[in-house]
């Protein structure tokens, strides 16, 4: 471990052992991640319960979302001025007593709220994480395993997730996917105040143009984005909110380069073509995991037949796979550079799609599923560790803040975008299909154009990662 560079002129970050300020980040997102996948098993439970209509169902997962995606630069930003301890401890205390609410919920309005608040505290939370790792850890190998730890949290995370959600709602309650978080989060917030250092927040004021303007721009743009599950893209439902979330952004930039003495998101970290490269690249990666955990899981239960519990264990070997190559791969990232660990993960992600592509009714579980899952995992654990370290890389303490923001929510934003344009085009595919649009035969057709699609997000990884330095420090 390392204190602080010379120019933040703050304090060591860290009291406690440095296993133990890991631990803390990791378990941080593991929580985070784990909230996202436990909650969709329970899903249909919530519905008879309180009495959701379809459409209001699915505000159980995007009130969450749409706070968390929309709220990260400003909680990024919120890290770097207050303190990374502040509001980790903040942001971990909002998200369980969030939990808490959502957990004694009596009504779906009640649910939405607690899930919307809860991804505020989750957007807190996040990027604080990144900033306690960046700050903490030294540049090269410790960092590097650092961040290949808290990769692999997340991996664990969502396969815990799936298969805790159904143990919870069958055996206890669909409120104990929520209510879980509670002493979780209170372990974690007596850690942090234990192992991490309180230092004074920066004499700047904050950048409330900014903040309203690149907040309400991203919520807008999520938002749009999410709309077209029920509208078409040229509706007036979509197309409001997304040009009006364009165009906050576009007011945002502005802000920021123009008139901001303290820019909320200052425009001269994208002169690091590492963090620039890299968060392009992390918005394409974004379609990656949706193709890999949401259209898997979906080919799995409405081709191949199977339960919502058993394709959550079904994904569980590819996620174990991603656990063991990322915990390792950002180790060797001094030796290899960025590039080239990139360059084999799109290579894996290509294969697999590939193989993917092929499945259909009949296919077995070990050479349809479970053969092209392990290549895709490989991918996932070379990529997106890597791609996370590279982002926030030979960065100010004072701004690790907003970079881990910007690295999340690029992330957070490409996987929305490429929900909704896989979603549509296998929709598309599917009701093209000479039978019914709701058979295994023509939903599989959907699900191969969306596979095929990865395949292009693969080649455009690794055509962007050609723009990245040939070395770099990590």
């Amino acid at each position: 471990m390392t204190s602080t560079r010379a120019d933040s002129q703050v304090v060591k970050p860290y009291t406690g052992p440095s296993w133990l300020v890991l631990a803390l980040a990791c378990a941080c997102q593991f929580m985070v991640i784990l909230d996202v996948a436990i909650v969709n098993v329970a899903l249909p439970a919530v519905q008879r319960d309180l009495g959701f209509t379809d459409t209001g169902l699915v505000w159980v997962v995007n009130g969450y979302v749409l706070a968390f995606a929309g709220f990260m630069l400003l909680g990024g930003r919120a890290a770097d001025l207050f303190g990374h301890r502040r509001m980790l401890v903040s942001g971990l205390a909002l998200f369980s007593l969030a939990s808490l609410a959502a957990g004694l919920a009596t009504s779906a309005e009640m649910l939405v709220a607690a899930r919307t608040a809860q991804g505020l505290g989750g957007a807190i939370l996040a990027p604080a994480t990144l900033a306690v790792i960046n700050t903490c850890f030294s540049a090269g190998v410790q960092r590097g395993r650092a961040f290949g730890a808290w990769s692999a949290s997340g991996g664990v995370g969502g396969m815990v997730g799936a298969v805790a959600g159904g143990v919870l709602t069958t055996g206890l309650s669909w409120r104990w996917v929520f209510l879980i978080n509670v002493p979780i989060g209170a372990v974690l917030i007596a850690v942090a105040m234990a192992s991490l250092t309180a230092r004074p927040g920066r004499r700047e004021v904050m950048d409330l143009a900014g903040a309203i303007t690149g907040t309400a721009g991203l919520a807008a743009l999520i938002y749009g984005v999410m709309q077209t599950a029920d509208n078409a893209w040229g509706s007036a439902g979509v197309l409001a909110p997304v040009v009006a979330g364009v165009f906050l952004l576009a007011i945002f930039l502005v802000v920021e380069q123009r008139f901001a003495t303290a820019p909320m998101m200052p425009l001269r970290l994208f002169s690091n073509r590492s963090v620039a490269v890299s968060n392009a690249m992390l918005l394409l990666f974004g379609g990656i995991a949706i193709a890999m955990w949401f259209f898997t899981s979906l080919l799995m239960q409405n081709v191949l037949g199977y339960s919502a519990l058993y394709a959550g264990l079904g994904q569980t070997p590819a996620a174990v796979m991603f656990v063991l190559v990322a915990r390792f791969a950002v180790g060797w990232l001094p030796k290899t550079g960025v590039r080239l660990l990139v360059l084999a993960g799109c290579a894996s992600f290509v294969a697999g799609f590939a193989w993917f592509s092929q499945a259909g009714v009949g296919s077995h579980y070990v050479t349809s599923v479970l053969g092209p899952a392990l290549l895709v995992s490989i991918g996932i654990g070379l990529v997106f560790p890597t791609l996370m370290a590279s982002a926030t890389a030979d960065v100010q303490p004072r701004d690790a803040g907003i970079v881990g923001g910007l690295a999340n929510t690029a992330g957070q934003v490409g996987g929305s975008v490429a929900l909704a344009v896989f979603a549509t085009a296998a929709a598309a595919r599917t009701a093209s299909h000479s039978s019914s649009s709701f058979s295994p035969e023509a939903l599989a057709s959907g699900y191969e154009l969306v596979f095929g699609l990865a395949v292009g997000f693969a080649l455009a990884i690794a055509a962007v990662s050609l723009l990245l330095p040939s070395r770099q420090r990590n």
